[in-house]
């Protein structure tokens, strides 16, 4: 690039570096997405109808559905369609898991009832069917995807955040999940399909996305993919409980440390279509009359509750955030055993099936309805326990307060607040030993029942203290346990997630606000209490399976403020100056493992000019010492002598009339190809010539070494390169409430730290991470400066030469 004269006369320097890298990337960046946008047209046109190509009839309808497809997106548009398809498939999938879990529970009941008579052939039967259906959950699981195991919405919420979770979103989880899920709640054991839902939602999206040729844009485009799984996350809570304002909610509080306005009707136009579809399979399976609530309450409009009660609700609120506490720490603590204990953990990694079997023993043994069980109302299911936990009836007085069916004698035996007591106790800490089975399943519903049965203990307490109702005035209203259910339900599930939006879904699942006030107090006062104490539990989980996960500021006091990027940077920063040879390009990838490296221009000044990955390092010296390298070195070279004495190398071959072209691939990237001829054998089949690829790389050790020391004196050559020009940076005195607030809300792996330009250091997630930490430990003072190592203990995104994320295989069974 030549300097013009007022540039010479200005005392100018022609400085190749910077000039030629960004007008040969800025070019190539254009040249590379024309030539990506044209071949994915015409691979889409390509694609589809390819088995009717010759025929020109099917060739004419083949148009015509491109161009209807094309009207339509155009018209409507692909994310409306996407959204739409998969709240459909959603809802199919929600009915058909419920369908089978409810045949799979009322089995489990029916075969114990139909051995009456018999106690011993009852108990085998209560245990063993569960134990069955655990251990296959726990096997399939495990053989087939052991991603699928636990909750879902942990691992998505890390994902949501940016971090690529190995395999986590394949067809093999998906199946692994479903069935897995299918046959442990269908166990009877108490276990949830909400959180693993979530994840299948979110398999779902992905699988349209990547296989449907029509939306392969979405799966392409990482910033519309994480849209969609967010979308996807509202659609799997909303096909759960037919809530769909709740649901979008539930999926923001419990996945997004930042959510994106944008995606707001994304995920409530899928959650609709999905809660709609849910309903709509009720009413065609004649489950029900009409699409109605899926708990319908009959609570009184006119008088719902007196102002009084509010007490008694603002209890309920207490207790559920100190309970919604203790089960987080008592479920950390379960696991923390399992794992403090070696000989113990190594024992049930090599026999997998004991620790479950174990487990559904112990549960069902308890829960036998002739021993604790006849305490626990042990032989209703789920929906038949909230069914009658909200019925509008006071079970200690036995009046209806409206027209309702008989209270259930199941929670009379021997009394009502006998049996509340026990069930609540102990489907306390069962719930928190079930959910730390290695099979998929959840904890949201088991936690909303104990909270309903909790608030209708303190309800029916207040009918018995106040039989015919709190005077108010003239006014008396004999109290409504069933309100109190509700809110005890509310609060306790939004105690243990550390959400508000519980409320809003209680109220779509009742088809009832008449508590909205009761509720939207008792909720607040839990999740005051709980986030004082301890984490939620799907935060609880990603400390548990140590997860990539930025843990949020417990307080913005001073030591927040006043830590810096220069206290917790890693100074030594490993990089690759664009003046570099390539015997300092090998030597910088034999010594480091990390995933990309700053490019600076000099090691004297260090200016930072972008960032290269390591995969685009290594095709660079591939290309430059590789086997295709040496022998287009060969041939040269053979060329040349041929030249020098006048004639033909003795190797080379005649081309015969027939070709084939063999690609040669190295570890990166894609490599030009290489013509070897072929011939035909006596019977017409082709066959390869010996002389192979092999054959003409012929250098001997001394060649090659002296060879290759020539070549790694040579400087590198970035022209060919993929280098980002603008990696994120940071100032040294850049706080540490800001720094974790730009890597929440951007998604960041890591920044780079510099000074007038000057590369000075690297900060990472985990030195953010481990920051905080040790700043929530300590209150208005400054924390001890924690010097980090001279590497970055975090290896910087990403890694293939696509651009996508690292991807992370994090692996940690619950229980182990």
């Amino acid at each position: 690039m030549a300097l013009q004269p007022e540039q010479k006369q200005l005392g100018y320097e022609q400085t190749l570096m910077h000039g030629r890298y960004t007008k040969e990337l800025g070019q190539f960046a254009k040249s590379e997405a024309a030539r990506l946008r044209v071949e994915r047209e015409q691979k889409s046109k390509e694609d589809e109808f390819r088995e009717y190509r010759d025929d020109t009839y099917c060739q004419k309808c083949k148009t015509k559905l491109v161009w209807i497809r094309d009207w339509t997106f155009s018209k409507i548009g692909e994310d409306w369609i996407f959204l739409f398809l998969l709240g459909m498939l959603m809802a199919l999938l929600s009915f058909g898991l419920d369908y089978t879990i409810a045949k799979f529970q009322t089995a489990h009941i029916w075969v114990y009832r139909e051995l009456a008579g018999h106690p011993f052939l009852q108990y085998l039967a209560w245990c063993f069917y569960p134990i069955i259906f655990v251990v296959f959950s726990a096997g399939f699981a495990h053989l087939v995807a052991p991603q699928a195991v636990g909750s879902g919405i942990p691992e998505m919420k890390t994902i949501l955040r940016g971090v690529v979770l190995k395999e986590y979103l394949n067809f093999k989880t998906l199946i692994a999940k479903v069935v897995g899920l299918a046959t442990s709640v269908g166990s009877g054991l108490p276990l949830g399909k909400e959180g693993p839902f979530v994840h299948i939602a979110s398999i779902v999206s992905t699988l349209l996305s990547k296989f449907i040729v029509t939306f392969k844009g979405i799966y392409e485009n990482e910033s519309r993919n994480i849209e969609m799984l967010a979308a996807a996350c509202a659609v799997g809570v909303s096909c759960n409980f037919a809530a769909p304002i709740g649901g979008v909610l539930f999926s923001i509080e419990v996945t997004s440390t930042y959510f994106a306005v944008r995606n707001y009707w994304r995920g409530f136009f899928g959650a609709v279509c999905g809660a709609f579809v849910f309903r709509l399979l009720a009413v065609w399976n004649q489950e029900e009359e009409t699409i109605t609530a899926l708990f319908k309450t009959n609570f009184r409009v006119d008088f719902p509750f007196d102002p009084q009660e509010l007490i008694a609700f603002s209890f309920i609120g207490v207790v559920c955030g100190f309970g919604g506490a203790l089960f987080v720490y008592l479920h950390r603590k379960i696991v923390d055993f399992n794992r403090k204990h070696k000989q113990f953990t190594r024992f049930l990694q090599k026999n997998r099936f004991i620790y479950p079997t174990l487990v559904a023993l112990f549960i069902t043994s308890i829960t036998f309805p002739l021993g604790l069980g006849q305490f626990m109302a042990a032989e209703l299911t789920q929906k038949d326990q909230i069914d009658e936990l909200f019925s509008n009836t006071t079970w200690v007085v036995r009046e209806k307060v409206d027209i309702i069916p008989d209270p259930a004698t199941y929670w009379e035996n021997p009394n009502v607040f006998v049996t509340l007591v026990s069930f609540i106790v102990m489907q306390f800490w069962m719930v928190a030993l079930a959910i730390t089975l290695p099979v998929p399943a959840g904890v949201f519903m088991p936690v909303f029942i104990i909270g309903a049965a909790f608030g209708r203990l303190v309800g029916e307490s207040m009918s018995a203290w106040f039989p015919d109702g709190i005077s108010n005035g003239h006014l008396l209203n004999k109290i409504v346990p069933g309100g109190y259910a509700v809110v005890g339900a509310a609060a306790l599930s939004g105690s243990v997630t550390h959400t508000i939006s519980t409320s809003v879904i209680v109220f779509e699942l009742t088809g009832q606000i008449t508590h909205i006030l009761p509720v939207m107090i008792a909720v607040l006062i839990a999740n005051a209490i709980s986030q004082l104490l301890q984490p939620s539990i799907y935060d609880s989980i990603i400390q548990i399976k140590r997860l990539p996960y930025l843990p949020d500021i417990s307080s913005s006091g001073p030591r927040i403020h006043n830590t810096y990027v220069e206290d917790i940077m890693v100074r030594g920063v490993k990089f690759i100056s664009w003046l570099s040879c390539y015997q300092d390009l090998r030597d910088l990838l034999d010594t480091s493992n990390l995933n990309s490296f700053p490019l600076v221009d000099a090691p004297e000044s260090m200016i930072l000019l972008g960032s290269v990955q390591r995969a685009e390092l290594e095709y660079l010296l591939d290309k430059k010492l590789g086997r295709l390298a040496r022998i287009q070195y060969t041939e040269n070279k053979r060329k040349q002598a041929a030249a020098d004495s006048g004639r033909l190398p003795s190797q080379t071959i005649t081309p015969p009339s027939r070709f084939t072209i063999v690609s040669y691939h190295s570890n990166e990237g894609n490599e030009p190809n290489l013509i070897i001829p072929i011939s035909e054998n006596p019977n017409g089949s082709i066959s390869s010539r010996k002389s192979s690829v092999a054959d003409l790389d012929d250098m001997t050790p001394e060649e090659q070494a002296e060879w290759e020391a020539a070549v790694l004196k040579e400087q590198i050559d970035f022209s060919d390169s993929q280098i980002d020009p603008a990696p994120f940076q940071l100032v040294e005195r850049t706080s540490l409430h800001k720094v974790h607030s730009l890597f929440s809300l951007l998604g960041l792996n890591h920044a780079y730290v510099t000074t007038l330009g000057r590369l000075v250091g690297v900060v990472a997630l985990k030195e953010i991470r481990r920051a905080v930490e040790h700043t929530n430990f300590y209150k208005n003072q400054r924390p001890p400066v924690v010097r980090t190592p001279s590497t970055p203990s975090i290896s910087p995104e990403p890694t293939n030469r696509n651009g996508s994320r690292p991807q992370f295989n994090l692996l940690v069974d619950e229980a182990t």
